[in-house]
């Protein structure tokens, strides 16, 4: 990630913010995509404990490498240059997988990786180095085994987390290639007095940024165990802002000061208030599923099949139109980081913090060499 790739981004970005306007005051609709989420599989090699994918008994059908690289051609074709964030499951249990990204860097396509880091080791993480990612997103819950492990239901996954990133980071230095390695913690019950250790111990080993989100309902325990409840809730106020004095004071955490603050309403199930409606996701998100299915938001039903038709015409038909009108109307308080409404100076804040560090990390490695 650089300046030029951010200024390119962002001119797509600010473009899309004027059609929004437009859209939101006459209806007229000359929007387009501007946020990706790909999820190739929800196949998982890990059992945490807020998630049902591993629980599952069956599995969506997931498209081949081919035709998600026809996927995402259309998507060229439509919007120009984009950037798309591939999650899963674990994307990595995907065969062929990093050949996917490395099709990226070919055709200019902006990929960055959402993992559980279990499968970093030393092959892959030369491998993904190679492939030029936009970034690599490490979902991780605490920068203690006991904590870490439980949550994520497998023994020794935080020193395996750990040594990916130095693999990462060794082939970095040795291919001279630079992306963001970014930490994402869920916040939850048994690991939100902790989340400052979080961003030392990221700041630590010398990743890029730390970015939370709160923890959304799904599995059993996130009923039973892993909610925040009303008692904890004044304590979860404190340690808010006390990231907040951390942010300020330099610590690299990509959430606004904004969405910080609204984590406890988060786990008040708040509605969203008057000041962050309307809600646009269904101006800006294409959330394509491992059968192909595309999605503006998750809680609403799909609007198209990539394997089917072209980015264009599913962003443009009759039902993209239908759900776009209800995603307006929606007044969930959405924070988790693929879903939270960020205006257009919060996406620039994110962008100068990842660089900002980046800066300091690559000086560090220099200095190391």
């Amino acid at each position: 990630m650089n300046v030029a790739e951010l200024m390119t981004l962002g001119l797509s970005h600010t473009s899309n913010a004027v059609a929004e306007a437009l859209y939101l005051k006459s209806g007229i609709d000359i929007t387009k995509p501007i946020t990706f989420h790909a999820l190739v599989n929800e196949r998982c090699n890990c059992k945490c404990r807020h998630c049902e994918y591993w629980r599952q008994e069956e599995y969506l059908p997931e498209m081949t490498i081919e035709q998600w690289e026809q996927t995402l051609l259309s998507i060229k074709r439509f919007t120009g240059s984009f950037s798309v964030n591939f999650s899963g499951g674990e994307p990595l249990m995907k065969k062929g997988f990093i050949d996917l990204l490395s099709f990226c860097r070919d055709n200019d396509i902006h990929a960055g990786v959402t993992t559980n880091g279990l499968l970093l080791n030393e092959k892959n993480a030369a491998r993904i180095v190679a492939a030029k990612p936009f970034n690599i997103n490490i979902s991780c819950d605490s920068n203690t085994d006991e904590t870490h492990d439980y949550i994520r239901g497998v023994p020794g996954l935080l020193q395996k987390v750990s040594k990916g990133i130095t693999f990462l980071q060794q082939e970095q230095a040795k291919q001279k290639i630079t992306f963001p390695i970014i930490i994402k913690p869920t916040i939850m019950s048994t690991n939100f007095r902790a989340l400052q250790d979080i961003v030392q111990w990221a700041t630590d080993i010398g990743v890029t940024a730390v970015n939370f989100q709160p923890l959304g309902r799904w599995s059993r325990e996130t009923y039973d165990e892993l909610w925040i409840e009303k008692e904890q809730w004044a304590e979860l106020d404190q340690v808010m802002e006390k990231l907040i004095s951390m942010k300020r004071a330099g610590a690299p955490i990509m959430n606004s000061e904004e969405i910080l603050r609204l984590v406890t309403a988060s786990f008040r199930e708040e509605k969203a208030s008057a000041e962050h409606m309307p809600c646009r996701i269904g101006l800006q998100e294409y959330y394509i599923r491992p059968d192909g299915e595309v999605k503006l938001c998750f809680h609403f039903p799909a609007i198209g099949n990539t394997t089917k038709a072209s980015a264009e015409e599913i962003w443009r038909g009759p039902k993209a139109q239908e759900i776009r009108q209800a995603t307006i109307q929606c007044d969930k308080l959405c924070l988790l980081t693929c879903l939270s409404h960020k205006s257009l100076a919060n996406k620039f804040n994110q962008a100068l913090t990842i660089l900002s560090r980046q800066k300091k990390t690559d000086h560090l490695h220099c200095v190391q060499e």
